[in-house]
């Protein structure tokens, strides 16, 4: 396997060298740094004084994106002042993010100075503005929006701007393409590299680590890159790292996949698709993503990673990302059309996205779900065992030694056996170790007050019933559904279970389900 940087394209993890020259030319303030413990998510944030010296003589004003040097490393930042006495005037506090990028130490000088507008920060207003953007200004605004030259509020004003029907197959192709080119790509000796992915939007669609383990045990080469929780209760890295290391760099990863065949680790930890997490850190603020995104998204990290022939899950229902067959149809043809266009094979398979696919939401809980299938247990979840056996199977197919309609026959003998549930333990160790998943100390059953049959499950507030019980920020927090579509409930028989770490998201979580009725609809025995 060999590792690259895209051509033409400024080190993704580096500001730009015009910085330093400009930072030079530039009025500058030398301030003592200070770890403020804020934590900004990923974006960086600077804390000065309104009356330090940077504001008072440099003309710093709140939101301005401000260059902090240390040494010979440099960050961009947005200022937030401050007018209370919890900071002095000499001093310039970070966040979390931004000492961790800066690499400074408590007490260390630094030097502040204005940041000179982004370059691509034309382009960005002449796309909100309907203008079409070919692949340099794509990459432009991509690599700006790594490095921090562009504000989280003008990503957002990106991110927004991509939802436009306008936004027609050549954009999409080349956001794809710059997507790849500001990051690392994987090749590999294979002429078949394979993966899977689905678009999301469903809770417990935990299907990823069983395909990774079948494929992987049937001989194949799957290099799994995932993500963690957009705007769901739990990622697929999510659900991982409760089980196993997922932080791996390049060299680690590749190490696993020469070992195993396969992996499933973070892909926010190997850079190769690192404006992906710049855009999901805005999109999670926005609870949305469109289809232009989701599309860059999926296949520039599958180019990224090296695959070659990806299946697609596209889950349709009501309250899941894709509402209608229609639009499943029209998303389909266009992830067909770019995936066309950037030389990957890929197959789309549409998927019933009427409930949850396992009964767990959460990433503790859906990892509970995931080695319940590997291990054959008889409480394994029978939706979530088939679903991830059609999907291996169609996987395996991409082998031309694999005869079409064979192949979920194959995936099934595999997990029977138990060597897919062998080689997920062996991928675990080698990517750390593997480990049992935590439990909740907080739990509560809410049963039905009627008997009747489950008839409709609003997917986006169950899954918001699992966040505000604290998914997935508390790994082993979320819901335990029991009342599936169709099946007939007794007055008194549970209907879900929560699981917390505190009493006061248990009771959160409660009383918004309580208060919605409908997330769970029945037809009442008359």
């Amino acid at each position: 396997m060999e590792t690259k940087a895209a051509e033409n394209a400024t080190p993704a993890r580096h500001i730009r060298d015009e910085l330093t020259a400009e930072g030079a030319l530039a009025a500058s303030a030398r301030m003592q740094v200070t770890r403020i413990g804020v934590d900004t998510y990923q974006e960086s944030v600077v804390y000065l004084h309104r009356d330090s010296i940077a504001c008072k003589s440099i003309g710093f004003d709140a939101l301005a994106r401000v260059v902090v040097r240390h040494g010979t490393r440099s960050i961009v930042a947005t200022l937030n002042v401050i007018s209370g006495d919890w900071l002095g005037t000499g001093a310039a506090g970070l966040s979390e993010a931004a000492w961790h990028r800066l690499g400074a130490h408590q007490g260390d000088h630094v030097t502040l100075a204005h940041s000179s507008p982004a370059e691509s920060a034309s382009d960005l207003r002449g796309k909100v503005y309907g203008h079409r953007l070919v692949r340099a200004q794509c990459q432009g605004l991509l690599q700006d929006a790594i490095d921090g030259r562009l504000s989280d509020i003008e990503i957002a004003a990106f991110v927004t701007a991509c939802t436009s029907a306008e936004f027609d197959l050549a954009e999409s192709v080349a956001l794809t393409e710059a997507m790849v080119a500001v990051g690392e790509q994987l090749h590999w000796p294979s002429k078949i590299v394979l993966d899977k992915h689905s678009v999301g939007g469903l809770p417990g669609n935990r299907t990823t680590p069983i395909i990774v383990a079948i494929v992987a045990a049937a001989g194949g080469l799957i290099p799994k890159t995932s993500s963690r929780a957009i705007t769901s209760p739990a990622g697929t890295a999510d659900t991982m790292a409760t089980m196993t290391k997922v932080d791996l760099d390049l060299r680690a990863m590749r190490r696993v996949v020469e070992r195993e065949g396969g992996c499933i680790v973070w892909g926010g930890a190997v850079s190769l698709s690192p404006a992906d997490d710049v855009l999901i850190r805005v999109e999670r603020s926005l609870d949305f993503d469109s289809d232009v995104q989701l599309i860059a998204s999926v296949l520039s990290k599958k180019k990224a990673a090296g695959a070659t022939h990806v299946v697609l899950d596209v889950p349709v229902g009501p309250t899941a990302k894709v509402r209608t067959p229609e639009a499943a149809a029209a998303l389909g043809k266009r992830l067909l059309d770019v995936a066309a266009a950037i030389d990957l094979s890929v197959v789309v398979q549409i998927s019933d996205g009427r409930q949850p696919v396992g009964r767990g939401i959460g990433p503790a809980l859906e990892a509970w779900e995931v080695l319940r299938v590997l291990r054959n247990t008889e409480d394994a979840a029978v939706n979530l065992r088939n679903h991830a056996l059609d999907l291996a199977g169609r996987v395996l197919e991409f082998d031309p030694s694999v005869l079409a309609g064979t192949g979920r026959s194959k995936a099934e003998g595999l997990l029977q056996s138990g060597a897919a549930w062998r080689k997920f333990q062996s991928i675990c160790e080698a990517q750390g170790a593997f480990h049992e998943p935590p439990v909740a100390a907080q739990r509560f059953t809410i049963v039905s007050g009627t008997s009747g049959v489950v008839t409709d499950i609003d997917n986006r507030k169950l899954a918001k019933v699992a966040k505000l019980a604290g998914a997935p920020r508390d790994a082993s927090a979320g819901l335990v559904l029991h009342a599936p579509l169709e099946k007939h409930i007794v007055a008194g028989e549970p209907l879900l279970t929560l699981h917390a770490e505190s009493e006061g998201e248990l009771r959160y979580a409660r009383d918004y389900f309580e208060s919605h009725p409908q997330i769970i609809r029945m037809d009442n025995d008359s």
